[in-house]
């Protein structure tokens, strides 16, 4: 079986065109895309499309690549020692030609494991952003650290408990403080690398139910190794394997006609 995997092609790996014709438009893209760790290759030849205001979910088995990618995204890979080639554009710009302090602030970044600064309270872990790029004045910042914990779900829970530590709230809780500092910076584009994977059930249909919400202003790229969180969330899924895509199409089709074997195998479990 697994020989079987391996020899098989890899597959076109831009959305088809009959797709493309009824997506809006496309805000980020990835072009023959290559990463590496020393000499060690990780992703192979990686194209990929991401329409505006749509979720892209990015599955396979574990070790496939699919954090490496995201992070090739926005300028992260590079931060953990990496290297790659290839092409990524946010409104056909190469963000590797920009200033990386600026491409992460418009393509924001949350992360398997909740990370609020444990020593800020629950305001200033929001806040931080906005400080650091200069980007509110002492008289707006409380709103806008209002605004992103509404737009995160998080404002009622804890609209009376600024003051209190980041850490000292639920692990689901912390997760959406993560998502509200990311919107505090107004990003367009947000990564989620296995947002859900370390919450319960009733937290990860929070978070869910979060991203249906912001995809209405900002275009969402979520890893995932839940498949049914995938066929959830998102409208697209780009199936990957040993660093390579196999797969990508609309998450409909993905998971109930794709086009590849393989896809299919994964899918229903018969590896992975």
């Amino acid at each position: 079986m697994q020989t079987e995997l391996l020899e098989q092609p890899n597959t076109p790996t831009i959305l088809p065109i009959e797709t493309l014709q009824v997506m809006p438009m496309i805000k980020m893209s990835a072009r023959n895309v290559d990463a590496f760790f020393g000499k060690a290759q990780v992703l192979h030849n990686i194209s990929l499309d991401v329409p505006a205001n749509k979720v892209l979910a990015i599955i396979g088995p574990s070790g496939c690549g699919k954090s490496t990618l995201v992070r090739c995204l926005n300028r992260m890979h590079e931060v953990a020692g990496g290297t790659m080639a290839g092409l990524v554009l946010l409104d056909d710009r190469d963000i590797y030609k920009e200033d990386a302090v600026r491409i992460r602030k418009r393509i924001g970044m949350v992360f398997q494991k909740p990370n609020p600064f444990p020593t800020m309270s629950i305001f200033d872990n929001v806040a931080v952003g906005l400080k650091l790029n200069g980007l509110a004045t002492r008289r707006n910042i409380g709103e806008v650290v209002e605004r992103s914990l509404k737009q995160a779900a998080l404002w009622d829970e804890v609209k009376d408990a600024l003051n209190k530590s980041g850490v000292s709230l639920s692990g689901g809780q912390q997760q959406r403080l993560c998502i509200a500092r990311t919107l505090a910076v107004s990003p367009e584009v947000i990564l989620m690398d296995e947002p859900a994977s370390a919450l319960d059930p009733i937290a990860t249909a929070k978070i869910e139910e979060l991203i249906h919400d912001l995809k209405k202003k900002y275009t969402i790229v979520i890893v995932t190794h839940n498949m049914q969180q995938a066929a959830r969330v998102s409208d697209l899924t780009a199936f990957l394997y040993m660093g390579k895509l196999i797969e990508y199409d609309e998450t409909k089709k993905i998971f109930t006609n794709p086009s590849i074997k393989q896809t299919e195998d994964y899918i229903t479990g018969r590896f992975g």
